[in-house]
């Protein structure tokens, strides 16, 4: 009986694990457009207005009928809605179909003294010492104890981090590295800065990174 029972609980442990799994899958957040996605418009009834267009660096698309609708930041079911609502003002009960044919997949940088700056495309979980690694590794003259992690915050801020990743050595230092974002920039430094702030305003984080090496 004891077997049994033990059995049992390692069996409702095993199906918890999976729903558990299972509901994080199906409540991944969906893709949302951004600059450099292209889409394609198919209007049912009204084939004269369809068209393909790029999101805009500002987040903008420019359409034949509405002018320039924001899509950036939104699915493109969202998108269809208000592109839909927007065209409604001056078709009877329009019916879109709103294609993503080429997306930019998420991707960060790394600059600083790494051989190959750059950057590095996200198709998985990636740690800031592989995207590292990735890069080439450390270089001679890179200060590995204070790696520098800017990370987006809003429109206007990012934070910056401190990463000690010259002590990961053992599973111990783990905590020292960490999963990195879409977005993310890692600077590898010469030298030690001095008096690095929390936060920073996005439109000076250009004093950190060398042009040549950051890639938008």
């Amino acid at each position: 009986m004891m077997k049994i029972a033990h059995g049992l609980a390692l069996l409702l442990l095993l199906a918890g694990t999976l729903a558990q799994a299972d509901e994080k899958l199906h409540h991944r957040p969906r893709y949302t457009l951004r600059a450099g996605d292209v889409l394609e418009l198919d209007y049912r009834y009204t084939p004269d207005l369809n068209q393909t267009v790029t999101v805009l660096p500002d987040g903008y698309v420019n359409l034949n009928l509405v002018g320039d609708v924001r899509v950036s930041g939104l699915t493109v079911e969202q998108a269809r809605e208000l592109i839909v609502h927007k065209a409604s003002e001056k078709l009877n009960d329009p019916e879109l179909n709103l294609i993503l044919t080429e997306f930019q997949h998420p991707y960060i940088v790394v600059a600083g003294e790494v051989p190959k700056p750059g950057k590095i495309e996200l198709r998985e979980d990636t740690t800031a010492m592989q995207a590292i690694l990735l890069s080439g590794g450390f270089s001679a003259s890179a200060k590995s104890g204070q790696v520098l992690l800017f990370r987006k915050i809003n429109n206007e801020m990012a934070e910056i981090r401190v990463l000690k990743l010259s002590k990961i050595h053992k599973t111990a230092d783990l905590e020292q590295d960490t999963v990195l974002e879409p977005g993310d920039m890692l600077l590898v430094p010469r030298d030690r800065i001095e008096n690095v702030a929390r936060y920073i305003k996005l439109l000076n984080i250009g004093m950190y990174f060398n042009p040549l090496q950051y890639v938008p």
